[in-house]
């Protein structure tokens, strides 16, 4: 489907319903105003002009879409729906939903693949080629697929349960090896998948081999071999100029059978990408993107594919502005599963940056030449904080300068964001980076690893973890959970930890009571919920894993919960085991905890003293600032 960037909000268009959700790239607090009927709008923080913390969240009843909103565009068919009611656009037809199931936005993409020696995908101009004017009987078009899923997303207020299902369509492209490519939104929470080719009615059911939340690129499999007869994958063109002519080609709302529509290349700089809330090379263009379109193919004058359509920008002040996910990430993409034989991830340096503009800062901080970045902040889990100090300047990334805005040469006559170079990597490699550290130059380096996230945006595995003890429900405070809640029950202190806090650890967590089921052992407690628990009997909480160890050890008379602002709740051990059952009989919750808690707990943190450190102030993202002089490698 097609989604917005950094303001967004996603949007899912349906026959009966349109759901929207406000996305921001790395998380930022939404401030417009804007809400939709069904919605679940994603929290980020932005900073205001007087640099207060504004929280929003959108409304289920309001019906209008703010100003600066990226949608995703996606048919969404939910039963039971009235059909006056507002829907959001989606480019695959999923709705728009976070983390829960919540349909992205989606793009339609194909493009093809050429293995080399080593097995990785290579571009190739060479073959299919057609003439420009020529394109509507180009039989690569046949290699277009509609996508059909049906999703069953969790419901993280009530982590034992899933939500009432839906479906959507979207659109793939063939790539050869049984494979076929869509965005991940399209698929996201997905029960069943299937796809039909075009001028066929036979649906034939898809597997997903893998999903990148962060490229919002999805990798599918059909076994029939029936699909595949005279199929002709498609193969992948090259990064194109500005100005060039796109095609952007799949099956989006207002009909059933393939629809091409075309427009020329805006830009290709590095673009927020509204569903894995990540920041990767992009190219704009004023084609347009339709709910239904997300995973479809872009293709170029010779019938090569350069991209795959997944988001739009949907503004009052401005028109005709799509995203198409280029090659380059694609091939990155597919090499990583090649490699891995699963997706691991775009790697990060993990530092907060701040340009040197100013010259009297860079003469503070010995920098002779108009170049480098300020290294502000490092994150506690990246390899670079074994290397890097805060007040160190980064001058150039493999030998490539970086200039005082933070950019480096791309192309012929053009400059594009240093963390694009990152982006190039793959998990576990090492750059080289030049650094000037108290006037002296030398180089470093560092292995770059995927990012951890202390509120995660998505939830691997689909069901989020929960433990109840004696009513009290307990669960890890994630992106999802955030935008199923209002803003008023998470409470402003601990949406600012959400976005202003990193990790301090691999697999740190923060906990939460997320609401207490009435019963006479837990009187008095009722009316908690979504509150951060700091310590059970004076031990400090890492992660919801750890919580549930304390409790199965514990021996003492007592249960004491440590939240914040040093309120306290305490149940007597042995009546809280006693009413657990009962609890559990009487609000039909088929355990006490996720089969994930079952698992034998592995203390994965050796320095207990780390998690006495305070969260952190610096925000998470350089969106979340509201001043672009900082931002995130």
């Amino acid at each position: 489907m097609a989604i917005a960037v950094p303001n967004c909000c996603f949007s899912v268009l349906s026959s009966t319903v349109k759901f929207r959700y406000s996305v921001s790239c790395p998380r930022r607090l939404a401030t417009s105003t804007s809400t939709s009927h069904a919605s679940l709008n994603a929290f980020s923080p932005k900073a205001t002009n007087n640099k207060e913390l504004s929280l929003k969240r959108s409304s289920s009843r309001s019906p209008r879409k703010s100003n600066d909103e990226k949608d995703s565009v996606s048919q969404k068919k939910l039963p039971g729906r009235p059909k006056d009611e507002n829907s959001s656009l989606h480019a695959d037809g999923t709705s728009g939903r976070g983390d829960m199931g919540r349909p992205q936005s989606t793009g339609f993409k194909s493009f093809g693949t050429q293995r080399k020696d080593k097995k990785e995908f290579q571009l190739d101009s060479r073959e299919q080629q057609v003439e420009p004017g020529n394109l509507r009987d180009a039989t690569f078009l046949n290699a277009v697929v509609k996508v059909y899923c049906t999703h069953t997303a969790p419901d993280y207020s009530l982590p034992w349960q899933k939500q009432r299902q839906y479906t959507s369509t979207g659109s793939a492209f063939m790539i050869g090896n049984g494979k076929l490519l869509t965005n991940a939104h399209c698929v996201e929470h997905d029960t069943q998948v299937k796809v039909k080719r075009r001028g066929d009615d036979t649906k034939y059911v898809a597997k997903v081999l893998a999903r990148g939340v962060d490229c919002d690129i999805a990798l599918l499999s059909v076994e029939s071999e029936e699909f595949w007869k005279g199929a002709e994958p498609l193969r992948l063109g090259h990064l194109p100029g500005l100005q060039d002519a796109v095609t952007v080609v799949g099956y989006p709302l207002g009909g059933d059978t393939i629809s091409v529509t075309k427009g020329v290349v805006s830009r290709i700089e590095v673009t927020s990408y509204a569903h894995g809330s990540s920041d990767l090379l992009g190219i704009q263009i004023d084609a347009a993107i339709n709910p239904g379109n997300s995973g479809g193919p872009a293709f170029n004058e010779q019938g090569e594919c350069i991209g795959v359509a997944f988001q739009v920008y949907r503004s009052e002040e401005a028109e005709n502005i799509g995203y198409v996910i280029p090659t380059t990430v694609v091939s990155h993409f597919l090499n990583d599963y090649e490699r891995n034989g699963k997706y691991t991830g775009f790697p990060c340096l993990g530092i907060l940056l701040q340009k040197l503009d100013n010259p009297a800062l860079r003469a503070c901080l010995q920098v002779q030449s108009n170049e480098g970045v300020l290294v502000r902040r490092v994150e506690p889990t990246s390899d670079a904080n074994n290397v890097l100090k805060q007040g160190d300047v980064i001058v150039s990334f493999d030998d490539v300068h970086v200039g005082s805005e933070g950019t480096v040469p791309f192309r012929s006559n053009e400059r594009i964001a240093f963390r694009y170079l990152i982006s190039q990597k793959f998990a576990g490699d090492v750059a080289e980076l030049g650094i000037i550290r108290a006037g002296k130059f030398m180089k470093i380096q560092v292995v770059l690893k995927p990012r951890v996230h202390l509120v995660p945006y998505h939830i691997d595995g689909g069901q989020p973890s929960y433990l109840i003890i004696a009513g009290l429900v307990f669960t890890p405070l994630s992106e999802p959970l955030i935008e199923e809640e209002c803003e008023d029950s998470i409470g402003l202190k601990l949406l600012a930890k959400a976005r202003y806090s990193l990790a301090r650890f691999k697999g740190e967590q923060i906990v939460i009571l997320s609401q207490v089921l009435a019963n006479e052992v837990n009187i008095g407690y009722e009316d908690m919920g979504n509150q951060q628990v700091l310590k059970f009997n004076g031990t400090r909480i890492k992660n919801i894993r750890h919580l549930a160890h304390l409790f199965a050890c514990c021996k003492d008379k007592y249960l004491v919960f440590e939240f914040e602002d040093n309120y306290l709740a305490v149940l007597e051990r042995e009546a809280a085991m006693a009413a657990s059952s009962r609890i559990l009989k009487d609000y039909g919750i088929p355990s006490e905890r996720s089969d994930d808690l079952f698992e034998p707990y592995v203390d994965s943190l050796g320095d207990n003293q780390a998690i006495e450190q305070d969260f952190g102030d610096s925000p998470v993202s350089n969106l979340e600032i509201g001043f672009d002089g900082l931002l995130w490698a």
